[in-house]
């Protein structure tokens, strides 16, 4: 999906994904090579790999490495759990190409927005101090799906760019923008010294309004899932607070169709005692979309029709269109490979943001910099 968003003004040389089903996605789309690979594609896990596997000079890497160890879902680990600690091995790659006079000139990095303040934000120190390190400007901004599509997605997007490269000024503020949240603003000033000599506050416009609705996204009539029984639906409402059921009964009472979404999620009751709870809302925008470790994670659709309310699984088109993916994408036959494919993705419209409004420029200030 950050290849959708960058689009065909770059050309993608080197890819790398170590999962045999989300890498077929990756084939079934952009087209096969030879076995294990997809042309540009090495299905391998980044720690087998050295810098003589990536081909030439790139202009720019971009890598959005495991999250689970930074996110609030997560245990916690941080980058040196088994997941997110995936970070090092890439930087590695990054450090070894940097010697061998190859480093890209543009990295970006891209995570949950919990990586801002994992460990106390000793692991965001850690990340710019090492991209700063091997000799990039620096900074970091928060961009949420919301800006483009039906679904809450914030996501954080470190980007560094090498030392050598002339940096439009108008790429650049002076200071924070909507951009950069508190907790993002926090970590700046936390940052020693020279970090914050190294920092790039970067600077995007604000996109238009978004218009698109969690109903225009839904299907009556929906492929690779069904409706739910009465009775399985029955079950989830009985799993509402009284806040969330007042939510459905506001919703039938309104007399017109509308959709929403459940997660059930684990709360602690009035005893302390952990409880099953199905959150529910109707604000025509979904939830973030997660992997499927196990049934709280998926995301339930709910249908409010006067007193009929059904419900079912969130359908992998629908989920698909929720990141932004054209129609023509093909889908994983299981279930759940799709769902873990998109839940675990980034959302195309804002990748392809940050991409028109500050990587390309980026780029064309390197092109200018060369014909000079």
């Amino acid at each position: 999906m950050a290849r959708l968003g960058l689009g065909t003004h770059w050309k993608c040389v080197f890819a790398n994904e170590w999962c045999e089903k989300k890498a077929r996605a990756y084939q079934d789309h952009f087209g096969r090579g030879e076995p294990r690979k997809s042309g540009e594609l090495v299905i391998s896990d980044v720690a087998n790999l050295t810098t003589q596997d990536v081909p030439g000079h790139a202009d720019l890497a971009w890598a959005s490495f495991p999250c689970q160890d930074l996110s609030l879902a997560g245990a916690g680990a941080g980058l040196k759990g088994e997941r997110s600690g995936t970070f090092t091995p890439f930087w590695k790659l990054m450090e070894g190409l940097v010697k061998e006079g190859r480093g890209p000139q543009i990295i970006v990095l891209e995570n949950v927005a919990g990586a801002i303040t994992s460990h106390g934000g000793k692991d965001f120190r850690q990340i710019v101090g090492q991209v700063s390190g091997a000799g990039y400007r620096v900074g970091a901004m928060v961009i949420d799906a919301l800006r483009f599509l039906p679904q809450s997605r914030p996501r954080l997007f470190i980007v560094g760019a090498a030392d050598r490269l002339g940096i439009p000024s108008d790429a650049t503020h002076a200071g924070p923008t909507g951009w950069h949240p508190g907790a993002l603003k926090q970590a700046y000033e936390n940052l020693p010294g020279d970090l914050q000599r190294n920092w790039v506050w970067w600077n995007l416009p604000e996109p238009p309004d978004m218009t698109a609705k969690l109903s225009d996204v839904i299907e009556d009539k929906p492929s690779g899932v069904t409706w739910h029984s009465l009775e399985h639906t029955r079950y989830l409402i009985s799993l509402m607070s009284d806040l969330n059921r007042r939510k459905l009964d506001a919703a039938k009472a309104s007399g017109r169709r509308r959709v929403g979404t459940i997660y059930r999620r684990t709360r602690p009751n009035e005893d302390g005692e952990k409880q099953q709870r199905a959150e529910v809302r109707f604000d025509d925008v979904a939830g973030c979309l997660r992997t499927p470790v196990g049934g709280s994670s998926r995301q339930t659709v709910i249908l409010v029709e006067g007193n009929k309310v059904r419900s079912r699984l969130l359908a992998p088109r629908e989920a698909a269109r929720l990141m932004g993916v054209p129609e023509n994408y093909p889908m994983p036959d299981n279930y759940n490979e799709a769902y873990h494919l998109f839940g675990d993705g980034l959302a195309v419209p804002a990748v392809s943001w940050l991409n028109d409004h500050l990587l390309l420029r980026l780029a064309e200030a390197r092109e200018q910099q060369a014909a000079a």
